[in-house]
């Protein structure tokens, strides 16, 4: 029988898109799953009618599956009841992703974000790589709800992108690979193959540059950007030059979640989808049929909360000395505390001791973050933000999280970015 062009031509196209799955995707061992289920179950117990209604927990619960029914009712409802008038455009888009997840008209927040978005714009072209999360989240969840609408904004976004001269962060560049990865599929018939081409370019450059932070355990840039990055690698139509070994990055998150370093809520979030194979494209098509709550299988793994009750010392410092800051200080305490303490608890002691070390806190989906030390409050406008180190290292989990140890040295730094 003789094959025509055109069967020929789709013959090639299903070859190549399966060649690119297999070397795009990877699993969950079946041995391993109850370690999945351990920390899906263990996100999903963060949900209380008292917690931060999280939109990326919603996300992950609804890509992944729920377990706990009730949990995910209730979240939903909760953003739903949500006031849109002060979150920024990344809140927002997370919010309607993660109605859309739950099948849920976003409404009039889609209009809200289009708006937001046609009049953004970086206050410079080497503005932090940091600045472009948010609007990133907002092109992914546009492009979900109306890529038509959403192109000529996506366009200019893509043009910013390839404009900037400041390397990503890595859940930045993984976002705007989702996000532009969504637009590259979803290309209105009868556009300029212009569009193609530059969302392609941009793509490419990501995830060149993502490729460069793939560690040899195949840990993409940390643990905790891991998550996402698996998910921009396993989707984008741009493949780096060195080949991504997922087996490898999902036996060493696999490796992290024995440790258990996965228990805030947010991080979970993160990871989970890929584990169970899914990524934020699959928004979208989540099926929301009405089911039976099912008991996950869990792991006989032993917990490693810390359970002595004896007491440790840590060194805590204040530091500022930006010009142009009214107060420069540079303070430094010796506190006492419960050992398995996390370091909210450290800051905490240090301003009981001494009123020179208050500080504030403001609420994220990540937890609580330090606003202000000693009167000296973050600042968008100026880039400045309280960073926490360990010595001299940056410090990658939040002072709700951390666990110091005995005899350690943290330092909150009044840090310009």
């Amino acid at each position: 029988m003789a094959w025509s062009a055109f069967q020929l031509l789709t013959l090639l196209w299903a070859l190549v898109g399966a060649s690119t799955q297999t070397r795009s995707s990877c699993s969950v061992p079946s041995e391993d799953q109850p370690l999945v289920n351990d920390i899906q179950v263990l996100m999903e117990s963060s949900v209380t009618d008292s917690a931060f209604p999280n939109p990326s927990v919603l996300i992950a619960m609804n890509l992944a599956g729920a377990y706990n029914l009730e949990a995910q009712k209730l979240l939903t409802y909760k953003l739903m009841a949500s006031d849109t008038a002060d979150l920024t455009a990344g809140q927002l888009a997370l919010t309607i992703m993660a109605l859309t997840s739950s099948c849920r008209d976003p409404g009039d927040r889609v209009s809200i974000l289009q708006e937001q978005m046609e009049n953004w714009a970086p206050s410079s072209t080497d503005d932090h790589a940091s600045t472009f999360y948010g609007p990133s989240l907002a092109i992914l969840a546009l492009c979900q709800n109306n890529p038509e609408a959403a192109l000529p904004t996506a366009a200019r976004f893509a043009k910013t992108l390839l404009a900037n001269s400041s390397p990503f962060n890595m859940d930045t560049g993984a976002v705007a690979t989702l996000a532009l990865t969504c637009m590259y599929n979803k290309i209105p018939v009868g556009s300029e193959e212009g569009y193609r081409a530059l969302f392609a370019q941009v793509l490419k450059n990501i995830v060149e540059d993502i490729s460069t932070r793939i560690q040899d355990d195949g840990i993409i840039g940390d643990i905790y950007s891991t998550g996402l990055a698996m998910q921009a690698l396993s989707v984008s139509p741009e493949q780096p030059s060195n080949e991504w070994d997922c087996e490898k990055t999902m036996d060493a998150v696999l490796t992290e979640i024995k440790e258990g370093v996965f228990y805030n809520p947010m991080s979970i979030a993160q990871i989970l989808p890929s584990l169970k194979g899914k990524t934020y494209l699959d928004v979208p098509h989540v099926s929301c049929s009405p089911d039976h709550e099912v008991q996950p299988t869990l792991s006989n793994h032993p917990s490693t909360v810390p359970t002595s009750a004896s007491n440790i010392t840590v060194i805590y410092t204040i530091n500022n000395q930006l010009r142009g800051v009214e107060l420069l200080f540079n303070e430094t305490i010796s506190v006492s505390v419960r050992k398995g303490s996390v370091l909210l608890v450290v800051l905490e002691e240090a301003q009981h001791e001494n009123p020179k070390f208050k500080f504030e806190t403001t609420m994220t989906s990540w937890g609580p973050i330090v606003s202000s030390i000693n009167g000296i409050t973050e600042n968008v406008n100026h880039k400045t933000y309280w960073q926490f180190l360990s010595g001299t290292t940056p410090l990658n989990e939040g002072v709700a999280d951390y666990i110091p140890f005995n005899h350690e040295h943290i330092t909150a730094n009044f840090t310009q970015y």
